[in-house]
């Protein structure tokens, strides 16, 4: 038998033992060292999460050691340091056929990492378990999956050296587009309500940080750090606020680009003034996941030190105290949290 977090319902989590799972043709099993919150775990904790029915396993953001290898698998052995991205593309509906790998019509999505052991699917096993360094830690190493998002993110919406760029949010995700967004040579701006989190969005190459509840309106500010006022390249939400996702749209300049990533609660609504989406020649792009490219190139960065779980990690839990370290995030004093096993 093993502990595992078990998602039943909004603020309805439950650490269980249950059977240790088997490995069966095409799978691996892994016992986890760590996993990672997210603002995805807490935005599921306080309302659930449109994609799955519970009960469920809770968590996907995790790193450990080969426990088992299925027949068939080739490549791993038992006592190899892993991870595993948390989904992939079956390859071959109409979807994938266009390279738009996200939109899968079968994708393979795996919960459970705030688990003892976790088993992962035939899928995501051919497509998205790496072998991690041994001079990578396996914190370091779980940062694939919201990573991978980010660069994803990123590629889609087309940043250039020289581009201003905002990013409105500052929480995981955020500071993961203010590197990649710094590291292609752009001016970056970053906002949120944390000034705590506004220094570290510096500390990821952000030039200007502003809080919007002390300086007062974000997008007039925004556009005062552009030449005459123009506004921003690039302009992208990291949060999944309806309000935020409208002032994103009125901070981009004329012939701008809008990046709408931060997922909001399911069937709200945003409003886009139509005059200036049509006269202003706006491009405004959602971004949902990521694709097995983006998550190799993720791992790739991770593996060069562009980012570290230092960067991001506040407190560690064991895994009895989940809940303790979903309300620690939720509160917004840390970046992520850490659960260990060992």
């Amino acid at each position: 038998m093993m502990k595992a977090a078990m998602f039943y319902g909004p603020e309805n989590v439950k650490v269980e033992e249950v059977p240790v799972p088997v490995a069966g043709p095409g799978e691996l099993v892994i016992k986890n060292q760590v996993a990672l919150t997210c603002g995805t775990d807490v935005k599921t904790y306080v309302r659930g999460y449109p994609l799955f029915k519970p009960p469920y396993g809770f968590g996907h953001e995790a790193a450990g050691v080969v426990a088992q290898v299925g027949e068939g698998v080739v490549g791993f052995q038992v006592g190899d340091r892993v991870v595993a991205h948390n989904s992939a593309p079956c390859n071959v509906c109409f979807y994938c056929k266009q390279g738009q790998h996200s939109m899968c019509d079968h994708i393979t999505f795996n919960q459970g990492a705030f688990a003892e052991y976790e088993k992962i699917p035939v899928a995501i096993v051919k497509q998205n378990v790496f072998h991690i360094p041994d001079t990578m830690d396996f914190a370091d190493a779980a940062l694939v999956e919201p990573f991978s998002c980010a660069v994803y993110g990123i590629d889609q919406i087309g940043i250039e050296a020289g581009d201003t760029v905002v990013v409105n949010g500052a929480g995981p995700i955020g500071l993961m587009f203010v590197r990649l967004a710094h590291y292609r040579g752009a001016r970056v701006i970053a906002t949120d309500l944390s000034d705590e989190r506004l220094a570290l969005a510096e500390n990821m190459g952000a030039a200007v940080t502003i809080n919007p509840g002390q300086a007062g309106n974000a997008v007039e500010i925004v556009r005062s750090h552009t030449e005459n006022q123009r506004g921003v390249d690039v302009a992208i939400e990291a949060v999944g606020q309806t309000e935020l996702w409208e002032k994103t749209i009125n901070m981009a300049r004329k012939g701008g680009k809008v990046l709408l990533f931060g997922g909001t609660k399911a069937g709200t609504a945003v409003s886009i003034d139509a005059n200036l989406l049509h006269y202003s020649q706006l491009t405004i792009k959602g971004v949902f996941h990521t694709t097995p490219r983006h998550v190799q190139i993720a791992f790739d960065l991770i593996k060069n030190g562009m980012i570290t779980a230092r960067d991001f990690v506040g407190n560690r839990y064991p895994l009895d105290e989940i809940e303790k370290a979903i309300l620690s995030h939720k509160s917004g004093k840390v970046i992520k949290n850490c659960i260990v096993f060992d």
